[in-house]
């Protein structure tokens, strides 16, 4: 594995099968939530979407199916704990 940030990121084929990517939220308001996680590639990106309000740990799989992409500037701002790792372009 190669350690970029915090987080780690597979190299061989091997490490990517047991690789999970981590997911965080922050809300914006109660019914808009932006939403980023890692990739296998080693690079990270957010994405931003209305949502109901009733369970933000459930909502946030819609936000990736559905959100738009959150500009580069903000994201690093709402997210510094991704320093270190690219963002996806």
């Amino acid at each position: 594995m190669k350690v970029l940030g915090n987080y780690e990121f597979p190299e061989t084929e091997e490490e990517s099968k047991d690789w999970k990517p981590f997911y965080t939220y922050r809300a914006l308001h109660s019914q808009v939530l932006v939403v980023a996680k890692t990739r296998i590639e080693g690079k990270w990106a957010a994405y931003c979407a209305p949502v109901p309000g009733i369970d933000h740990q459930e909502e946030m799989k819609e936000v990736f199916r559905s959100g738009s992409k959150v500009f580069e500037d903000y994201a690093k701002a709402m997210f510094p704990r991704f320093a270190g790792i690219p963002y996806a372009k």
